[in-house]
């Protein structure tokens, strides 16, 4: 992607030149999809982790670089932070036994990652924010040393003019600024790929969108950042403010931000594509030699390598993904929603509730985009994001009466949506042992209330009614968390009473 471009040289010519390679890419996906040109789905699911690094006493380490060296697998790369990694499984067929096969892969990556990090006296921690990260870790000084994470701050740095305002009113307030992206670092999440057909492509995005709020409310693990207790799911409004580049009064003006939930059903891919070139200026224009018009003229299939940049700077919680496979095309919804974490169960628990829902949601004949308007929505990850397993949510109410209703997400769950997610699981001919070990996860949270954000703050709560200062409590819950988690029991089962 240019990564030995220097930031700072890009001149109004380079911009403008990006564009119209931006608006050639965007003809061509139209002439791929009117030709019908794409890939058929063979059922595949991908799957990536975002990880912090963390020592014995639970603070994050600096020092990705050398624990990658140690790790030497093309699975594991950098990622934002120093105290960053991301692991990328291998594309699975969505059937049988996957989520055990899954679960394997991931135990089996993440216990070797761990032991190289314990070399350099580090260890892995999955959550979707390391209670004891400061302010004082989130710098430019510990963005990852590649020139395209440099290049990226320096972009959104000079886009925005100003420092970037954190301002977070939750369990408590959090205000504070900084003049890098480098706080994005600390939101570290799980991204599910689905492949899809272009004409499943909106059914399967509208039906991820609406239940978005449902992934966050049960899989919330996020409740703290710079030592303050804030939403139950602190990462939505925490990487939206970091990547702001939008100065306080485009934001007045009701520009859109570069990180977003949306703001409306969509029947095509084509739609988010072009939504991207209209609302966000390129940050990255480095454009490529291909002509992706006449690579179709000649019977050829583009790369479209500017949109696909393009695409990844813009930070919707369900991306459209343009990608070509043996030099076929083909098209993916790009889950970003749940936090990482707490335990390998949790995460593959979450990855089957949403691969169960979103098939039988899309398929539907009365779905539930269609009976939900897309404002509402929205309010419902607002809301889950904030209040996590104790949120209430609106969803239509059953039958053909019409109409929506407020319910507790744990019940709407249990009673509506996990019969759902079974019956999608079915039909992805997953095995009825995978299907009902993995939901039962997500239904014992529901039934005990229990997730990764409620653990941490009753852990939290009782550190310092135990007599610690609240520097100690955050880390002794960071190393209890992490103990636990490479005990690997879902966390709805772990002992809340002993932070160690």
């Amino acid at each position: 992607m240019g990564e030995k471009v220097v930031a700072g040289t890009f001149d109004l010519s380079d911009r403008q030149r990006y564009r119209r390679k931006l608006q050639q890419c965007l003809a061509g996906l139209g002439r791929l999809l009117a030709e019908k040109r794409f890939d058929r789905p063979k059922n595949m699911m991908g799957l990536e982790i975002e990880l912090n690094l963390a020592g014995a006493d639970g603070m994050p380490r600096m020092m990705n670089g050398e624990v990658l060296d140690r790790i030497a697998s093309r699975d594991f790369q950098t990622e934002l932070g120093m105290f960053n990694l991301e692991v990328n499984i291998a594309p699975h067929r969505l059937e049988g036994r996957v989520f055990d096969q899954l679960a394997e892969e991931l135990h089996t990556s993440l216990g070797y990652a761990h032991r190289k990090a314990a070399e350099l006296d580090a260890g892995i921690v999955m959550g979707g924010l390391l209670p004891t990260i400061g302010p004082n870790d989130l710098v430019s000084a510990n963005l990852s040393e590649v020139d395209r994470y440099v290049l990226l701050n320096d972009q959104i740095v000079a886009a925005r003019g100003e420092d970037f305002t954190l301002d977070i009113d939750g369990v408590e307030h959090l205000t504070c600024t900084s003049t890098s992206i480098a706080p994005e670092a600390a939101c570290t999440s799980v991204q599910l790929h689905l492949q899809v057909t272009p004409a499943r492509f909106a059914q399967v995005w509208n039906a991820a969108q609406a239940i978005a709020p449902v992934q966050i409310a049960v899989g919330a693990n996020a409740p703290f950042l710079f030592g303050k207790e804030l939403w139950r799911e602190s990462r939505p409004p925490l990487f939206q403010q970091a990547t702001d580049t939008r100065p306080p009064e485009l934001q007045a003006q009701g520009v859109r931000p570069r990180t977003w939930f949306g703001e409306r059903w969509v029947e095509s891919a084509y739609e988010l594509f072009e939504e991207n070139l209209r609302f966000f200026p390129a940050l990255l224009p480095i454009c490529d030699e291909e002509d992706p018009l006449r690579v179709l003229d000649d019977g050829g299939i583009p790369r479209l390598q500017e949109l696909v940049l393009h695409n990844g700077t813009v930070y919707r919680w369900n991306r459209p993904v343009y990608g070509l496979a043996d030099g076929v095309p083909h098209l993916r919804v790009e889950n970003r929603v749940l936090p990482a974490g707490p335990t390998v169960n949790d995460v593959v628990a979450n990855a089957a509730f949403y691969y169960g829902m979103v098939r039988a949601l899309a398929e539907e004949s009365r779905p539930v985009w269609a009976r939900m308007p897309f404002e509402v929505a929205a309010e419902n990850f607002d809301a889950a994001c904030r209040h996590g397993i104790d949120a209430e949510l609106m969803w239509p109410r059953p039958g053909r009466g019409g109409g929506m209703t407020r319910v507790p997400a744990v019940k709407l769950v249990r009673d509506e949506l996990l019969p759902l997610a079974a019956a999608g699981l079915e039909a992805w001919n997953v095995e009825a042992a995978d299907r009902d070990f993995y939901l039962g996860i997500i239904e014992g949270r529901c039934r005990r209330k229990v997730n990764g954000a409620s653990w941490q703050v009753e852990a939290f709560h009782r550190a310092m009614e135990s007599g610690l200062g609240r520097e100690a409590a955050l880390a002794a819950v960071t190393r209890r968390y992490t103990e636990l988690m490479h005990q690997g029991d879902p966390v709805h089962t772990w002992p809340s009473w002993s932070v160690g």
